[in-house]
């Protein structure tokens, strides 16, 4: 890969509207943006790490700079790895700062080159996250303003509703 290239790592389970938002205006600043699907030991996600790649790629398949990719380590070692000098990290609310500016400390403790960058979801999507939109989706509610067809076709089949 050659540019600019940033990382936009998480667990996407599942990818939602924010996430798609902060990649779109990601992919406008940056070269390339790598989607960086993460397994995160210690959490039990809905969805495999396989079927969140898998998710991410038909959700953002628009987009020609943006690619999706599972990792397992270090966020800042999968960065060296893509030659990224770039972390990217999407904010919703203030509470969302203060956890990622932890981690953006410790990511560079761990690799000085490694750059956070902040991008503000959209406003329309601050109430948006994975979490509510599961348990959302489990109890049949609407999340077709939360998530993309495909996601919403997944969490469908998944919760049998």
């Amino acid at each position: 890969m050659h540019g600019r290239v940033a990382i936009y790592a998480g667990t996407f389970d599942p990818v939602t509207l924010g996430h798609i938002d902060v990649v779109k205006r990601a992919c406008q600043i940056f070269d390339s943006v790598v989607v960086a699907v993460a397994t995160k030991p210690g959490k039990k996600p809905l969805f495999p790490l396989e079927e969140r790649v898998e998710l991410a790629k038909e959700c953002l398949k628009g987009i020609p700079n943006a690619s999706v990719e599972g990792f397992h380590g270090l966020l800042v070692d999968f960065a060296k790895v893509k030659n990224a000098r770039v972390v990217l990290r999407g904010l919703r609310e203030l509470s969302d700062f203060e956890t990622e500016f932890q981690q953006a400390i410790v990511n560079r403790k761990l690799s000085p080159s490694v750059e956070t960058v902040f991008i503000v979801t959209d406003p329309k999507y601050f109430y948006v996250n994975s979490t509510a939109v599961k348990e959302i989706a489990s109890l049949g509610g609407a999340i077709d303003c939360m998530v993309s067809k495909p996601v919403e076709k997944a969490l469908r089949k998944r919760f049998g509703k």
